[in-house]
């Protein structure tokens, strides 16, 4: 459920020590990018607890955005995606921060994060709360506007300038020609041809969990592709005896975000069913929890639960 239009930005951003100019157009106190006075900041970072006081410094200067996300979320890397654009498109008026909530939860519980996607702006340092859930491309900008607009009248008129960083700064990992097919195999829709992309690169590497978990995630994606997930929680939810429609189902609460219920709805499927069909479903079980994580709680339940099912 969107937060817009239900969030008074203006009673939550910080006060300025100093007025901006009388009358001064928002769009007209931020020198373009790359002109003096430009922040040597890039356009969009990932972020980690280690990160926030960076973002926290930069957000005294030009609004910092966000973006709280999961792998296990189709609606959040679609959230993530979209915003990516943004932020090239508003060329530095705010720097997108994508936070993992699986890999800091300790910065989405502090950031009072209770679904993904979750939107929050930081502004001098304050946060402030945009959306949460998933919105569209051009209420994002609405958002994002009125956001700008908040920032320049508390004095945040800054804009980032990521041509000026310096040359020795830590850049981020380059891509892997790995990564690179699979990415472009991915925007062209072939998700057969990514998949492939990973299986011969396990096949070089079968210790590589990594590889492992983003082909996990490329099947998921090739399932959910174009399904609506409610469509499919209520299938399931109608015809539990049906395997398909189980781990359909299955598929579609982890895309919601919602672990548990993704993983009791794949542990029932196996509980409910025998011989092959059992094997399918403890196989696609198996797929799930390299998708979540092994270290996660809820996994490790599974596993537990998984052990008794089977023996």
């Amino acid at each position: 459920m969107s937060m817009f239009g239900a969030v008074d930005l203006s009673s939550l951003a910080p006060r300025p020590t100093a007025s901006p100019a009388p009358g001064a157009p928002a769009a007209t106190q931020a020198p373009p990018a790359g002109q003096a006075g430009g922040i040597p900041a890039p356009l969009i970072v990932d972020i980690d607890a280690q990160a926030l006081r960076d973002i926290a410094e930069i957000s005294s200067r030009v609004p910092v955005v966000i973006i709280c996300h999961s792998p296990r979320s189709e609606a959040a890397t679609q959230a993530v995606a979209m915003l990516g654009r943004l932020a090239e498109e508003y060329a530095g008026r705010f720097e997108l921060a994508r936070l993992d909530v699986d890999a800091s939860p300790e910065v989405a519980q502090a950031l009072g994060v209770q679904a993904v996607p979750t939107c929050v702006a930081l502004l001098a340092g304050q946060p402030v709360p945009l959306a949460q859930g998933a919105v569209g491309e051009e209420q994002a900008r609405a958002l994002l506007d009125q956001l700008l607009q908040v920032a320049a009248a508390n004095g945040v008129t800054g804009r980032l300038a990521p041509g000026a960083l310096a040359a020795d700064d830590p850049e981020e990992p380059a891509e892997t020609e790995v990564e690179r097919a699979a990415r472009e195999a991915i925007e062209k829709g072939d998700w057969a041809g990514a998949e492939a992309v990973y299986d011969h690169a396990i096949a070089n590497s079968p210790a590589d969990a990594g590889l492992k978990t983003a082909r996990a995630q490329v099947r998921m994606l090739a399932r959910m592709d174009g399904q609506d997930p409610a469509a499919l929680l209520a299938a399931a939810d109608d015809a539990p005896e049906d395997l398909d429609a189980a781990l359909a189902g299955a598929d579609a609460a982890l895309a919601a975000g919602d672990v548990e219920g993704c993983l009791a709805r794949a542990l029932d499927a196996v509980a409910r069913h025998g011989g092959d069909e059992r094997e399918t479903a403890r196989l696609r079980l198996l797929e799930l929890f390299e998708i979540i994580g092994a270290s996660a709680p809820e996994v490790q339940a599974a596993r537990r639960r998984l052990a008794t099912i089977l023996y």
